[in-house]
């Protein structure tokens, strides 16, 4: 059974998202709901600016606000909607703030983590688990790619709560055959991210507004970036796999597409594409930082038979294009429809000629 997007998999299905008000939350849920299927958000906190709200997709799923920390409130969403297929993606994802305040991060990513693992095992619908974790799970490998078979040697909050959250999806798989996967990706980029202290938002508002960007690291330090509609299609595609073949539960799965560029690297690939000459200012005040980061994805392709779908330049591409219709005040643009692989660039321009 080949499962893909014209098969109707996800017609009607029963998903629940959590952060999907996140950037690969909100990706992922665009996906679903043009496959037509039903989608359950849990929401912590309402996000001003959130790219669900984009095309009325934020209309279009139903909404459950509350913790992942709330153990009665998780199982109740999990059985009363009863669920089919579950995308954790919810997560404190700020390493700086993991760094400032470890307990929350902890409460968020692992309690959260093991409350959703035990809401689905206890209600005998055996949803699929996509657990996402981290590349940094794998901690500093001195420069080596890392693969699946690679330890997990985490030693700063954030990255150690992203290695038990994926440990637990081992052991609810091991231990209650509850059907989990795990996967670790790099630096996601994309439009609908509005942290503008990460590389790439941040870059593209200065370069816009003709200001040098700023870097707090020294500029060297060499980074796996996932553009987040690929993300976004690497988990359906996951979990269309694992409703074919339960030989899968319990694996982890890295996904990239092999942009490794150091910061100032990216910087220039931005520039490039803005048109900007302006140099960044390098502040190299970041600490706990893991020299070079590199995500073989061999498995996953292999596997799986999943691959990446845009080019660094093209995501690049459509990633400016959403920052420049996001800052000149563009919400219009029916993005809740769009399918996988048709260009962003093209519904952003018709937005812009509309306004």
């Amino acid at each position: 059974m080949n499962l893909t997007p014209e098969t109707g998999f996800w017609r009607g299905r029963r998903v629940l998202v959590t952060g999907c008000t996140g950037l690969v939350g909100a990706w992922t849920t665009r996906a679903l709901v043009a496959r037509g299927a039903h989608v359950v958000g849990l929401v912590r906190d309402k996000v001003a600016g959130t790219d669900l709200q984009r095309g009325g997709l934020w209309r279009k799923i139903d909404r459950v606000h509350g913790r992942l920390e709330n153990m009665a409130l998780v199982e109740r969403v999990v059985n009363e909607y009863e669920i089919q297929t579950i995308f954790h993606l919810a997560a404190q994802a700020i390493v700086g703030t993991a760094q400032r305040s470890p307990l929350a991060t902890f409460e968020a990513n692992i309690r959260g983590s093991y409350h959703l693992l035990e809401a689905a095992r206890r209600s005998g619908l055996n949803p699929q688990v996509v657990l996402a974790s981290s590349d940094k799970a794998y901690g500093d490998q001195a420069g080596k790619a890392y693969n699946e078979s690679s330890p997990l040697l985490p030693t700063h909050p954030y990255d150690v709560s992203k290695a038990c959250a994926d440990m637990l999806g081992r052991a609810y798989f091991v231990s209650y055959g509850l059907p989990v996967c795990v996967t670790r990706c790099g630096n996601f980029f994309g439009g609908g991210d509005l942290n503008w202290n990460r590389l790439v938002p941040g870059a593209i508002r200065s370069m816009l507004a003709g200001e040098a960007p700023v870097l707090r690291s020294t500029g060297q330090e060499v980074r796996d970036y996932f553009y987040v509609r690929d993300g976004a299609r690497a988990y359906l595609h996951l979990a269309e796999r694992m409703a074919q073949d339960d030989g899968i539960w319990g694996d982890a799965f890295n996904f990239s597409a092999g942009f490794r560029l150091n910061s100032l690297q990216m910087l220039e690939a931005l520039a490039r594409q803005v048109g900007s000459r302006t140099q960044p200012r390098i502040l190299a005040s970041a600490f706990n930082e893991i020299p070079q980061q590199r995500v073989d994805s061999t498995l996953a392709r292999e596997k799986l038979g999943w691959a990446p779908a845009w080019g660094l330049d093209e995501a690049l591409l459509e990633t400016l294009a959403w920052y420049r219709a996001h800052l000149a005040g563009l919400e219009s643009s029916e993005l809740g429809e769009l399918p996988d692989n048709e260009p962003m660039v093209n519904h952003l321009m018709e937005a812009d000629q509309a306004a």
